[in-house]
C-alpha cells in the first residue's frame, strides 16, 4: 500500500481524471491537430469538440463520445470558451454538467483539478485566497505566506478553472466572481497588489435550479457568462446508449464483469425513469404521475452499476430484474408518503401490463412490499 504522497499507478486509482483516464486520445487528437489553437490551449477548438463528441481520425483511431448531444451546445460551449466569456452549464440535475465540464477542461488545458465546488459553506478563500497562517503570524503579510485558490492558479497559469454547482454558493461569495471574470484581475487589498489573469485563462461554472436552497445568481455576475443549457436525452435509444456506455467504463473500473445480456435491463430501467420523468408512457396512451425525485440518467448509471454489482458477487454474472428492482426502488420512492403511492399506481397499471415485463413486474413487487 503507498504511503501518504506517494505516486500512485493510474491503474490503481478508482476514477482517474479524464487527462489520465483519455490521454491516448487526447495525444492522437493533438498529433494530428493542424488547426489554429487560442493561446495555451491544448487543442483546437475542432478537436476539442470531437474529442467530447467522438469521431474517427484520418489514421482510424477512433475517439469515443463523452457526450451525447446536440452537437451544436458543445460548439457553444468550446467556442465561448475561446472567447473572454465565462461559461455556465446550466440543466436539471443529471445531465452530465460536471462531467462535460471536466472533459472540457482537460481537452482545453491538460488539466481539470483546478475545481472549487460549491456548497452552502463556501467562503470567499476558495475563489479568492488564503493565508498560510503560521507564516502570516511569523513574518506579516507576503506573497510567500498567500495561499492561492485554484481561480488564482487558473488566472496565473492561463488555463481553465471549474466551479461546481455554483448556485449552492452563498450569493456574497459568488459575486467575488464578478471582478475576476469582468476585469479579468484579483486584488490583493492586503498587500496593495493584484493578479491579472494571462491569455488562456477562463472559468467554467455549473448550476442547476431544481434543488430546494439554492443561491439564484445576481443579474451582474450572469451577465459575465455565456449560459449553455444541456437538456436530458432527446429519446430514449440516446439514454440508453448513455447509461450502456457509462456503466461499462465504471465496471472495467470496478473489475466488474461486463454485461453483454444486460441491454433489455437497461432498457427497462430508461423506460421506467422516462415514463415517471414525463407523466406519460412511451406509446403516449396512458398518463402517469411523476415522483418528487428527478430521476435522471446519473441515477439510471447508478442503479444499474449497482445491479451488476449485485449480479457479478451474489447472482450468475447476468443482469437480470431481480438486480435492478431494489434500485429502481429507491430511486423513485424519495418521499415515502406520496411516491410511494405514485410507484404502486405505476407498477399495476403500467408495469404489471406490460408484455415481456412480467418478470421486472414480479421483482419490483417482491422489493415493494
Amino acid at each position: 500500500m503507498p504511503e501518504f504522497g506517494e505516486q500512485t499507478s493510474a491503474a490503481e486509482v478508482l476514477r482517474p481524471h479524464a487527462e489520465d483516464a483519455f490521454a491516448a486520445e487526447l495525444a492522437a487528437l493533438a498529433a494530428r491537430d493542424d488547426r489554429p489553437r487560442p493561446a495555451r490551449w491544448k487543442l483546437s477548438p475542432w478537436a476539442v469538440a470531437t474529442y467530447l463528441l467522438g469521431g474517427a481520425l484520418p489514421d482510424g483511431t477512433v475517439i469515443t463520445p463523452k457526450y451525447v448531444g446536440p452537437r451544436r451546445l458543445v460548439e457553444v460551449a468550446v467556442s465561448t470558451l475561446a472567447t473572454d466569456r465565462a461559461l455556465l452549464l446550466l440543466g436539471v440535475p443529471g445531465t452530465a454538467k460536471t462531467w462535460v465540464s471536466e472533459h472540457l477542461a482537460a481537452a482545453v488545458s491538460g488539466d481539470s483539478t483546478l475545481l472549487v465546488q460549491g456548497t452552502a459553506g463556501t467562503p470567499e478563500e476558495a475563489i479568492r485566497y488564503g493565508w498560510n497562517y503560521a507564516q502570516l503570524l511569523a513574518h506579516g503579510p507576503s506573497r510567500d505566506a498567500l495561499v492561492p485558490s485554484p481561480v488564482m492558479r487558473a488566472m496565473t497559469e492561463g488555463t481553465t478553472v471549474r466551479v461546481e454547482e455554483l448556485t449552492r454558493i452563498p450569493a456574497d461569495v459568488q459575486d467575488t466572481l464578478i471582478t475576476i471574470l469582468s476585469e479579468k484581475t484579483l486584488p490583493i487589498p492586503e498587500l496593495g497588489q493584484e493578479v491579472q489573469a494571462v491569455r488562456g485563462f477562463n472559468l467554467i461554472a455549473t448550476a442547476n435550479d431544481r434543488d430546494r436552497g439554492v443561491n439564484d445568481l445576481s443579474s451582474a455576475l450572469r451577465r459575465r457568462f455565456n449560459t449553455v443549457v444541456l437538456p436530458l436525452p432527446a429519446s430514449a435509444e440516446a439514454e440508453v446508449d448513455i447509461v450502456t456506455r457509462r456503466v461499462d467504463q465504471i465496471g472495467r473500473s470496478l473489475d466488474l464483469p461486463s454485461a453483454p445480456d444486460g441491454t433489455d435491463e437497461i432498457r427497462r430501467v430508461v423506460t421506467v425513469f422516462r415514463e415517471l420523468r414525463d407523466g406519460l408512457t412511451s406509446d403516449g396512451r396512458t398518463k402517469v404521475k411523476s415522483p418528487s425525485g428527478t430521476l435522471s440518467t446519473a441515477e439510471a448509471i447508478s442503479v444499474v452499476t449497482g445491479g451488476l454489482a449485485l449480479s457479478a458477487h451474489f447472482g450468475d454474472g447476468v443482469l437480470r430484474p431481480g438486480d435492478v428492482a431494489a434500485g429502481v426502488l429507491g430511486a423513485v420512492v424519495r418521499d415515502p408518503g406520496p411516491d410511494r403511492v405514485v410507484w404502486q399506481e405505476y407498477l399495476e397499471t403500467v408495469v404489471r401490463e406490460r408484455d415481456g415485463w412480467q418478470d421486472f413486474y414480479r421483482a419490483c413487487r417482491e422489493v415493494s412490499a
